[in-house]
């Protein structure tokens, strides 16, 4: 196996994480007391995404304050894809208006929704928006929207 080197990138950490037996080293970012993981290697659906964080030791990330949100962004926006959409795991899949992170089951109480977001858009297909993503619309930073769970996107994994 390759040994990853991360010179590259200040905040990576080497860190096995995943089934037992299973030594790939995954490149884990720490930012602040957090450690996160980017899904940039493909796109996934909401649930595809969930399962891949899980399927590692990981969640979907959850996002408690102003400055774990700060981190996350400047890291994705320095990685040079802060243009991308990436998945959180907040959804009101539950009841609709009411976000709350599937990682840890808690309401989301800080939020830093795009101006008009959540607006739960219906399309044509009758699919509305019940997942939160993390998206740079009109160049106004990553802010927060929902937007269809099947769409798929890149995608960013918490170390619980």
């Amino acid at each position: 196996a390759a040994h990853l080197h991360h010179r590259d990138c200040a905040n990576c950490v080497d860190d096995s994480v995943g089934l037992t037996g299973n030594r790939w080293t995954m490149p884990l970012l720490k930012l602040g007391e957090k450690r996160y993981y980017l899904g940039i290697f493909f796109k996934a659906n909401w649930y595809r995404a969930a399962q891949y964080c899980r399927y590692h030791g990981m969640h979907l990330a959850s996002i408690n304050s102003q400055e774990e949100n700060d981190k996350l962004e400047k890291h994705i926006r320095d990685f040079g894809l802060g243009h991308e959409h990436f998945w959180t795991s907040g959804t009101d899949q539950a009841e609709e208006g009411v976000f709350f992170w599937m990682s840890t089951g808690r309401p989301v109480t800080f939020t830093n929704w795009n101006t008009g977001e959540p607006n739960n858009f219906r399309y044509e297909n009758g699919e509305e928006e019940h997942c939160l993503e993390l998206w740079n619309r009109d160049g106004k930073g990553l802010k927060w929207n929902d937007t269809p769970c099947s769409f798929e996107t890149f995608f960013v994994c918490e170390v619980p």
